[in-house]
């Protein structure tokens, strides 16, 4: 019997990261049915046995809008700018509802995860990143909510709309940023899984969902621009309102998200050594 050599075998040595490096993106690509198999699970979980279905992702930022327009808009009577208050918080509401979604399931994708981790090696950046693209499927939803709200008022689409996908690509890149850092402490301290309702409800107050950026006293803006979330939600107004485009908001904001990512990613980086040891 000949027995086939094995010297010309590819051998992939895996090794621990001792500082801090940016992950080898090019496994995504390696891992991609992986990575597609565990998007298309979330989709099809999610609604899963339920009696309305996808009808939850028109369901959840409608109510939103209809209490913050009769608290906020209503009672509190808070000036938008001469923007009406349901047209207001819709075009904002829409992208924070897919935001505080993500970034609540990509902060704990790793403690849900946690049985495939010590099985099989596959590059645990796919665990953060899953919900990131699984949540567009209740945003793309969502956003005939907001077409619907949009035609209602008359808005008239403007030349500013080309700069939605920049807005879109920013609203993606701060949950992701935000799940690489939590979703890697999260699997040491399990505090985060209750920390994170907290935290994001206190964005939602840091951002202009309720109130306009107008409303910042004069000094404090450059501050106030730093947030991401402000350029995100800016942004969209000013996409679909038609306003002027506000850079000295977007332009720091991208900047500070640019950076939440990239320190976020390396922090996985150097985390992930430790994942399987901690679960």
């Amino acid at each position: 019997m000949i027995t086939p050599s094995r010297t010309n075998e590819n051998i992939t040595v895996i090794e621990p990261v001792k500082g801090w490096e940016l992950p080898d993106f090019s496994e995504l690509k390696a891992y991609r049915d992986l990575f597609f198999f565990l998007v298309w699970r979330d989709i099809k979980v999610l609604y899963a046995q339920t009696i309305l279905g996808f009808s939850w992702a028109l369901i959840n930022p409608l109510v939103q809008i209809v209490i913050f327009s009769i608290i906020f808009g209503t009672v509190a009577n808070i000036a938008t700018d001469g923007i009406p208050y349901v047209l207001f918080s819709t075009v904002a509401i829409i992208p924070w509802t897919y935001m505080s979604d993500t970034m609540g399931a990509s902060s704990n994708s790793l403690v849900s995860g946690q049985h495939m981790l010590g099985k099989v090696y596959f590059p645990r950046l796919i665990f953060p990143l899953t919900p990131i693209l699984s949540k567009l499927v209740d945003f793309s939803i969502s956003l005939i909510l907001l077409v619907a709200v949009m035609v209602y008022y008359k808005v008239t689409p403007t030349w500013n709309l080309v700069y939605l996908p920049m807005m879109v690509l920013l609203m993606m890149m701060i949950p992701a940023g935000v799940g690489l850092w939590f979703s890697s402490l999260a699997i040491r301290y399990r505090d985060v899984k209750f920390a994170m309702p907290f935290f994001i409800r206190m964005l939602l107050y840091s951002a202009p969902i309720i109130y306009p950026a107008s409303a910042i006293p004069e000094q404090f803006r450059f501050i106030y621009s730093l947030n991401p979330i402000v350029a995100v939600i800016e942004g969209y107004r000013a996409c679909l309102l038609g306003l002027p485009m506000p850079w000295e908001s977007i332009l720091p904001g991208s900047i500070v998200a640019i950076l939440i990512l990239l320190f976020g990613a390396m922090y996985f980086r150097k985390m992930e050594r430790i994942f399987v040891d901690v679960i």
